[in-house]
Parts: C-alpha cells; structure tokens; sequence
C-alpha cells in the first residue's frame, strides 16, 4: 500500500512575466470555480438559435438556482455552412465560409442564428445568468485574403498573420496564428475582445491558444483594456506546458485534458491530470477537465445507416465530436466517480448535455448539495492511499482542520469489497461523523463496503 504525504502550503508567489498584469484577489474573477453550461457537447459546433433559446430557458429553471451562472456557445456561431437537404443538420464538419466584418471580426452566422447573439446575450442577462462564446485563436483566414484593415492602425491582416502550417491549428482552418512581435498585433486582439464584448459577452472560451503563451497574454492584456469584466478559459488540454503556468494565469480556467467523452478511458485521463495539476489551482484560476457529459448529446450529429457502427462512431457525414445522437454512454457509478472527481479536483463544472431532455439522476448529480459544496471549497484534494486499485482523494473544508470531503474510488472493471477504517480513509481517528454523499445515509468505521466497476465511495466527514 502506498501512501502520500501532504504539505500545507502557507504562501504562494507567483513570478508573472513582465507583460503580465497581476490583480489583487479581490478584484478576481472567478474565486470559487465557475460553473455553466457549454454547447458542444449536446450541439457540436452546430448550435442553431432555437436550441440555445431552449437551452437557455432550462439552465435558468433546472440548473441557476444551484449557482450554475455561465451560458457558452462553442464554436461555428459565425459559420455559413451547407445543410444536409431539407433539415437543419450541417453538411460539413466545418463551415466553407466565414461571417466577419469590414475590420475581420467575427458575426453571427445567417444559417444558425439569423436574429443574432443579441436576443440571447439580453434574455440570457434578463435572467441573471451570463453569455459566452468560443474563438479559435488568430485572425480569420478570410481577412487575410480580403488583407482587411486592423482597426484604428495603418497595418493589414497580411502584415500580422502567420501562415506557416506549423503555427496554425491542425484540426480547424477558420484563423491564422498572428505574429505578436509585428506592430498592429495587440491592435487586433483589442479591437476582436472590445468588438465581442460589445456584444454582450461576459466569458470567452479560447481554443487552440493554450501552445501559444504569446497570444495568450495579447488576449489577457485585451481583456485588461475592457471596462467590463471578462472571463478567459484557454483551451485545448492534452499536451500542457507546465513551464507556462504564469501566463496560463492570466486567465480563469485551463484545460488540461482533451475533449471528454462518456467512455472509461477518458476518465481514466482525466485521473492521470488530477495527480499532474493538483496544488495549481488558486482563486481566480482553475484546472479544467472539460465539459461534463451527461444527458443528450450530439443532437445534431445523426446516426449512421450503416448497423455495424455503435452511437460513438462517426456518423455517414464525419462531423465535429464524438460519436451521433445518443444518451451518455456511461454507468451511474462511472457517472458519481466522474463528478465526484470534478467536486474533489475543484475543476469548473460545466454542464454539456442538452438541458431540456436532461434526465433526472443526471439532474441530480450535477445539483448535488454536498458536491457543489465540496467543488466550491475550491481545493484540489490530495491523493493518500492508492492500493489494490482503490485510491482515496481527500479534500479539507477551507478553514478546518477536522472535516472535509474524501472520494474512494474504484479504479478496477471488477467490483471491489473492502473494509471501511482508519487506513482506508486517511483518517488520524475513529472519531469522525461519516456520511455517504451518493447513499444518502450515515456510515460507520467497520462497515464492508462494495463498489462497483469504475465506482466511488463519495463521504463527507465531520469531526465530533
């Protein structure tokens, strides 16, 4: 049996680079995780306007009321694409053509939301909750062919664009890199950031930017010249530079992990993040571990004809995410291990599956009065016993020394029985209330316990 030993840390210091702005905690965005719903999941990047309308609607009667507060459209909201004849699936995994302006910004696309973002920016802040969107980073290809101008410059898109391949993004052509040491570089960031929270944004989700600190801090120092607040989450995860975590920083949220789906091995990834990103987390900035799928999802993805394929397969059009039109494929324990690690890890919580059909245990889960708390603590828990594939994550309450959060999870395909004690816990003493957050009920010390494949003993403790 191994075990970990915790340090307490005290103080933190953190060396910004020197275009780095630091802001005092109280002014932060974001002190506790942020929480919301994120449409690609449930739509891809195929969001039309009726669906966000629904979807907007549901967040504020079923998910608002539990602090959940952010509303995001992913990407494609700017994209023209071609439809499958006679219904409002696309066609193409990416739209053939782009909306912008004289000046490259991005607008609303005609095909999905020919009303606009305004109506939903304004329904969305008439009910308390706020309005995000996804940009993929650099400036659109196409106002480099049009060589637009850089607002309030004498510099054109050509003049900052970097269309070496080995810059831009591999798996979405909408934008070339730009190169920040050129002069109208900064201009441009300034000028799309103002021009987006104008349109009534209060979130952005960047994509693509993570491999590029540069653009990053460009894109933060942007957000700086705002007279309005503004939320950054970078994307993708997957390969993350550690090295980078000062102007990470700069923002509120970083994936550390790629797209997850409702498949083990992407909680399996998710696990293996955990124990590489545990202690970064501090107010106003957070590990993300991506959307939570629950529920509906690819809405607009339809199955394929051919029988052979299984719902995460492509479908007969290979279109953007995971798989078609299916319910989340995975267990209820898998369901309470993937978000109880999202409580215990303190990562952001947001909701990916569609809203209106959302079903209840999935409701449940993501509403849960102690995994809210345990996730709102904002405290990424420690790993202290991992033995014959259990492993026990343990957060404390701010404040406390004597009570707190530990999930027990089992990492095995096979069930698991074992004997609930002081070892197994972590736990100093016998003298601790226990409680099974998913059960519903109280637990002793002695108790046998059995979880199943891939499940978890989520408990909240309490000194006596």
């Amino acid at each position: 049996m191994r075990y970990f030993l915790v340090g307490l840390v005290f103080g933190l210091s953190v060396s910004m680079s020197a275009g780095a702005m630091k802001r005092p905690v109280e002014s932060v965005l974001a002190l506790t995780p942020p929480m919301g719903w994120n449409s690609f999941d449930s739509y891809g990047v195929y969001l039309h306007e009726q669906a966000a309308f629904n979807n907007l609607e549901a967040m504020a009667e079923k998910l608002k009321p539990y602090g959940y507060e952010y509303f995001v459209i992913d990407n494609g909201w700017f994209g023209e694409y071609a439809l499958q004849e006679g219904t409002i699936f696309p066609a193409e995994k990416h739209a053939h053509d782009v909306r912008i302006d004289g000046f490259g910004y991005f607008l609303p696309s005609k095909v999905y939301f020919p009303n606009g973002l305004k109506p939903i920016a304004e329904r969305c802040h008439a009910l308390g909750l706020k309005f995000g969107v996804h940009l993929m980073r650099g400036i659109p290809r196409k106002a480099y062919e049009l060589d637009l101008p850089i607002e309030g410059t004498l510099y054109t898109a050509r003049d900052i664009a970097v269309t070496d391949p080995k810059e831009n993004c591999v798996w979405c052509d909408y934008c070339y890199a730009v190169d920040m040491s050129q002069p109208g570089a900064q201009a441009w960031y300034d000028g799309l950031i103002r021009h987006v929270a104008e349109m009534g944004v209060d979130m952005i989700k960047y994509d693509d930017i993570v491999p590029h600190p540069d653009e990053v801090e460009a894109v933060a120092k942007a957000i700086a010249k705002l007279d309005k607040p503004m939320l950054l989450s970078l994307s993708p995860g997957g390969q993350v530079d550690p090295e980078a975590i000062d102007f990470f920083r700069m923002a509120n949220m970083l994936r550390v992990t790629k797209d997850v789906w409702d498949e083990q091995g992407y909680i399996d990834a998710c696990f293996l993040a955990w124990r590489k990103w545990e202690g970064k987390e501090q107010p106003g900035f957070w590990i993300d571990m991506d959307m939570i799928p629950f529920g509906e999802l690819q809405l607009m993805s339809p199955p394929s004809e051919d029988a052979s394929k299984t719902v995460l397969d492509k479908g007969d059009i290979a279109l953007a995410g995971k798989g078609v039109h299916r319910v989340c494929q995975l267990t209820k324990p898998q369901m309470e291990t993937f978000i109880t690690m999202r409580a215990l890890a303190a990562s952001p919580l947001m909701m990916g599956g569609d809203l209106p059909s959302l079903d209840d245990f999935s409701l449940k889960l993501i509403t849960g009065r102690e995994m809210l708390a345990c996730n709102q603590n904002g405290v990424m828990g420690s790993l202290l016993v991992d033995d014959g594939g259990l492993e026990t994550w343990r957060t404390f309450e701010k404040g406390t020394v004597d009570q707190g959060w530990i999930g027990v999870f089992n990492r095995l395909d096979e069930p698991v029985s074992f004997r609930l004690d002081m070892t197994r816990l972590a736990l100093m003493s016998e003298s601790y209330h226990l409680a099974d957050v998913w059960g519903g009920a109280d637990i002793s010390f002695g108790s046998m316990v059995t979880l199943q494949p891939n499940g978890v003993l989520f408990i909240r403790f309490k000194g006596d």
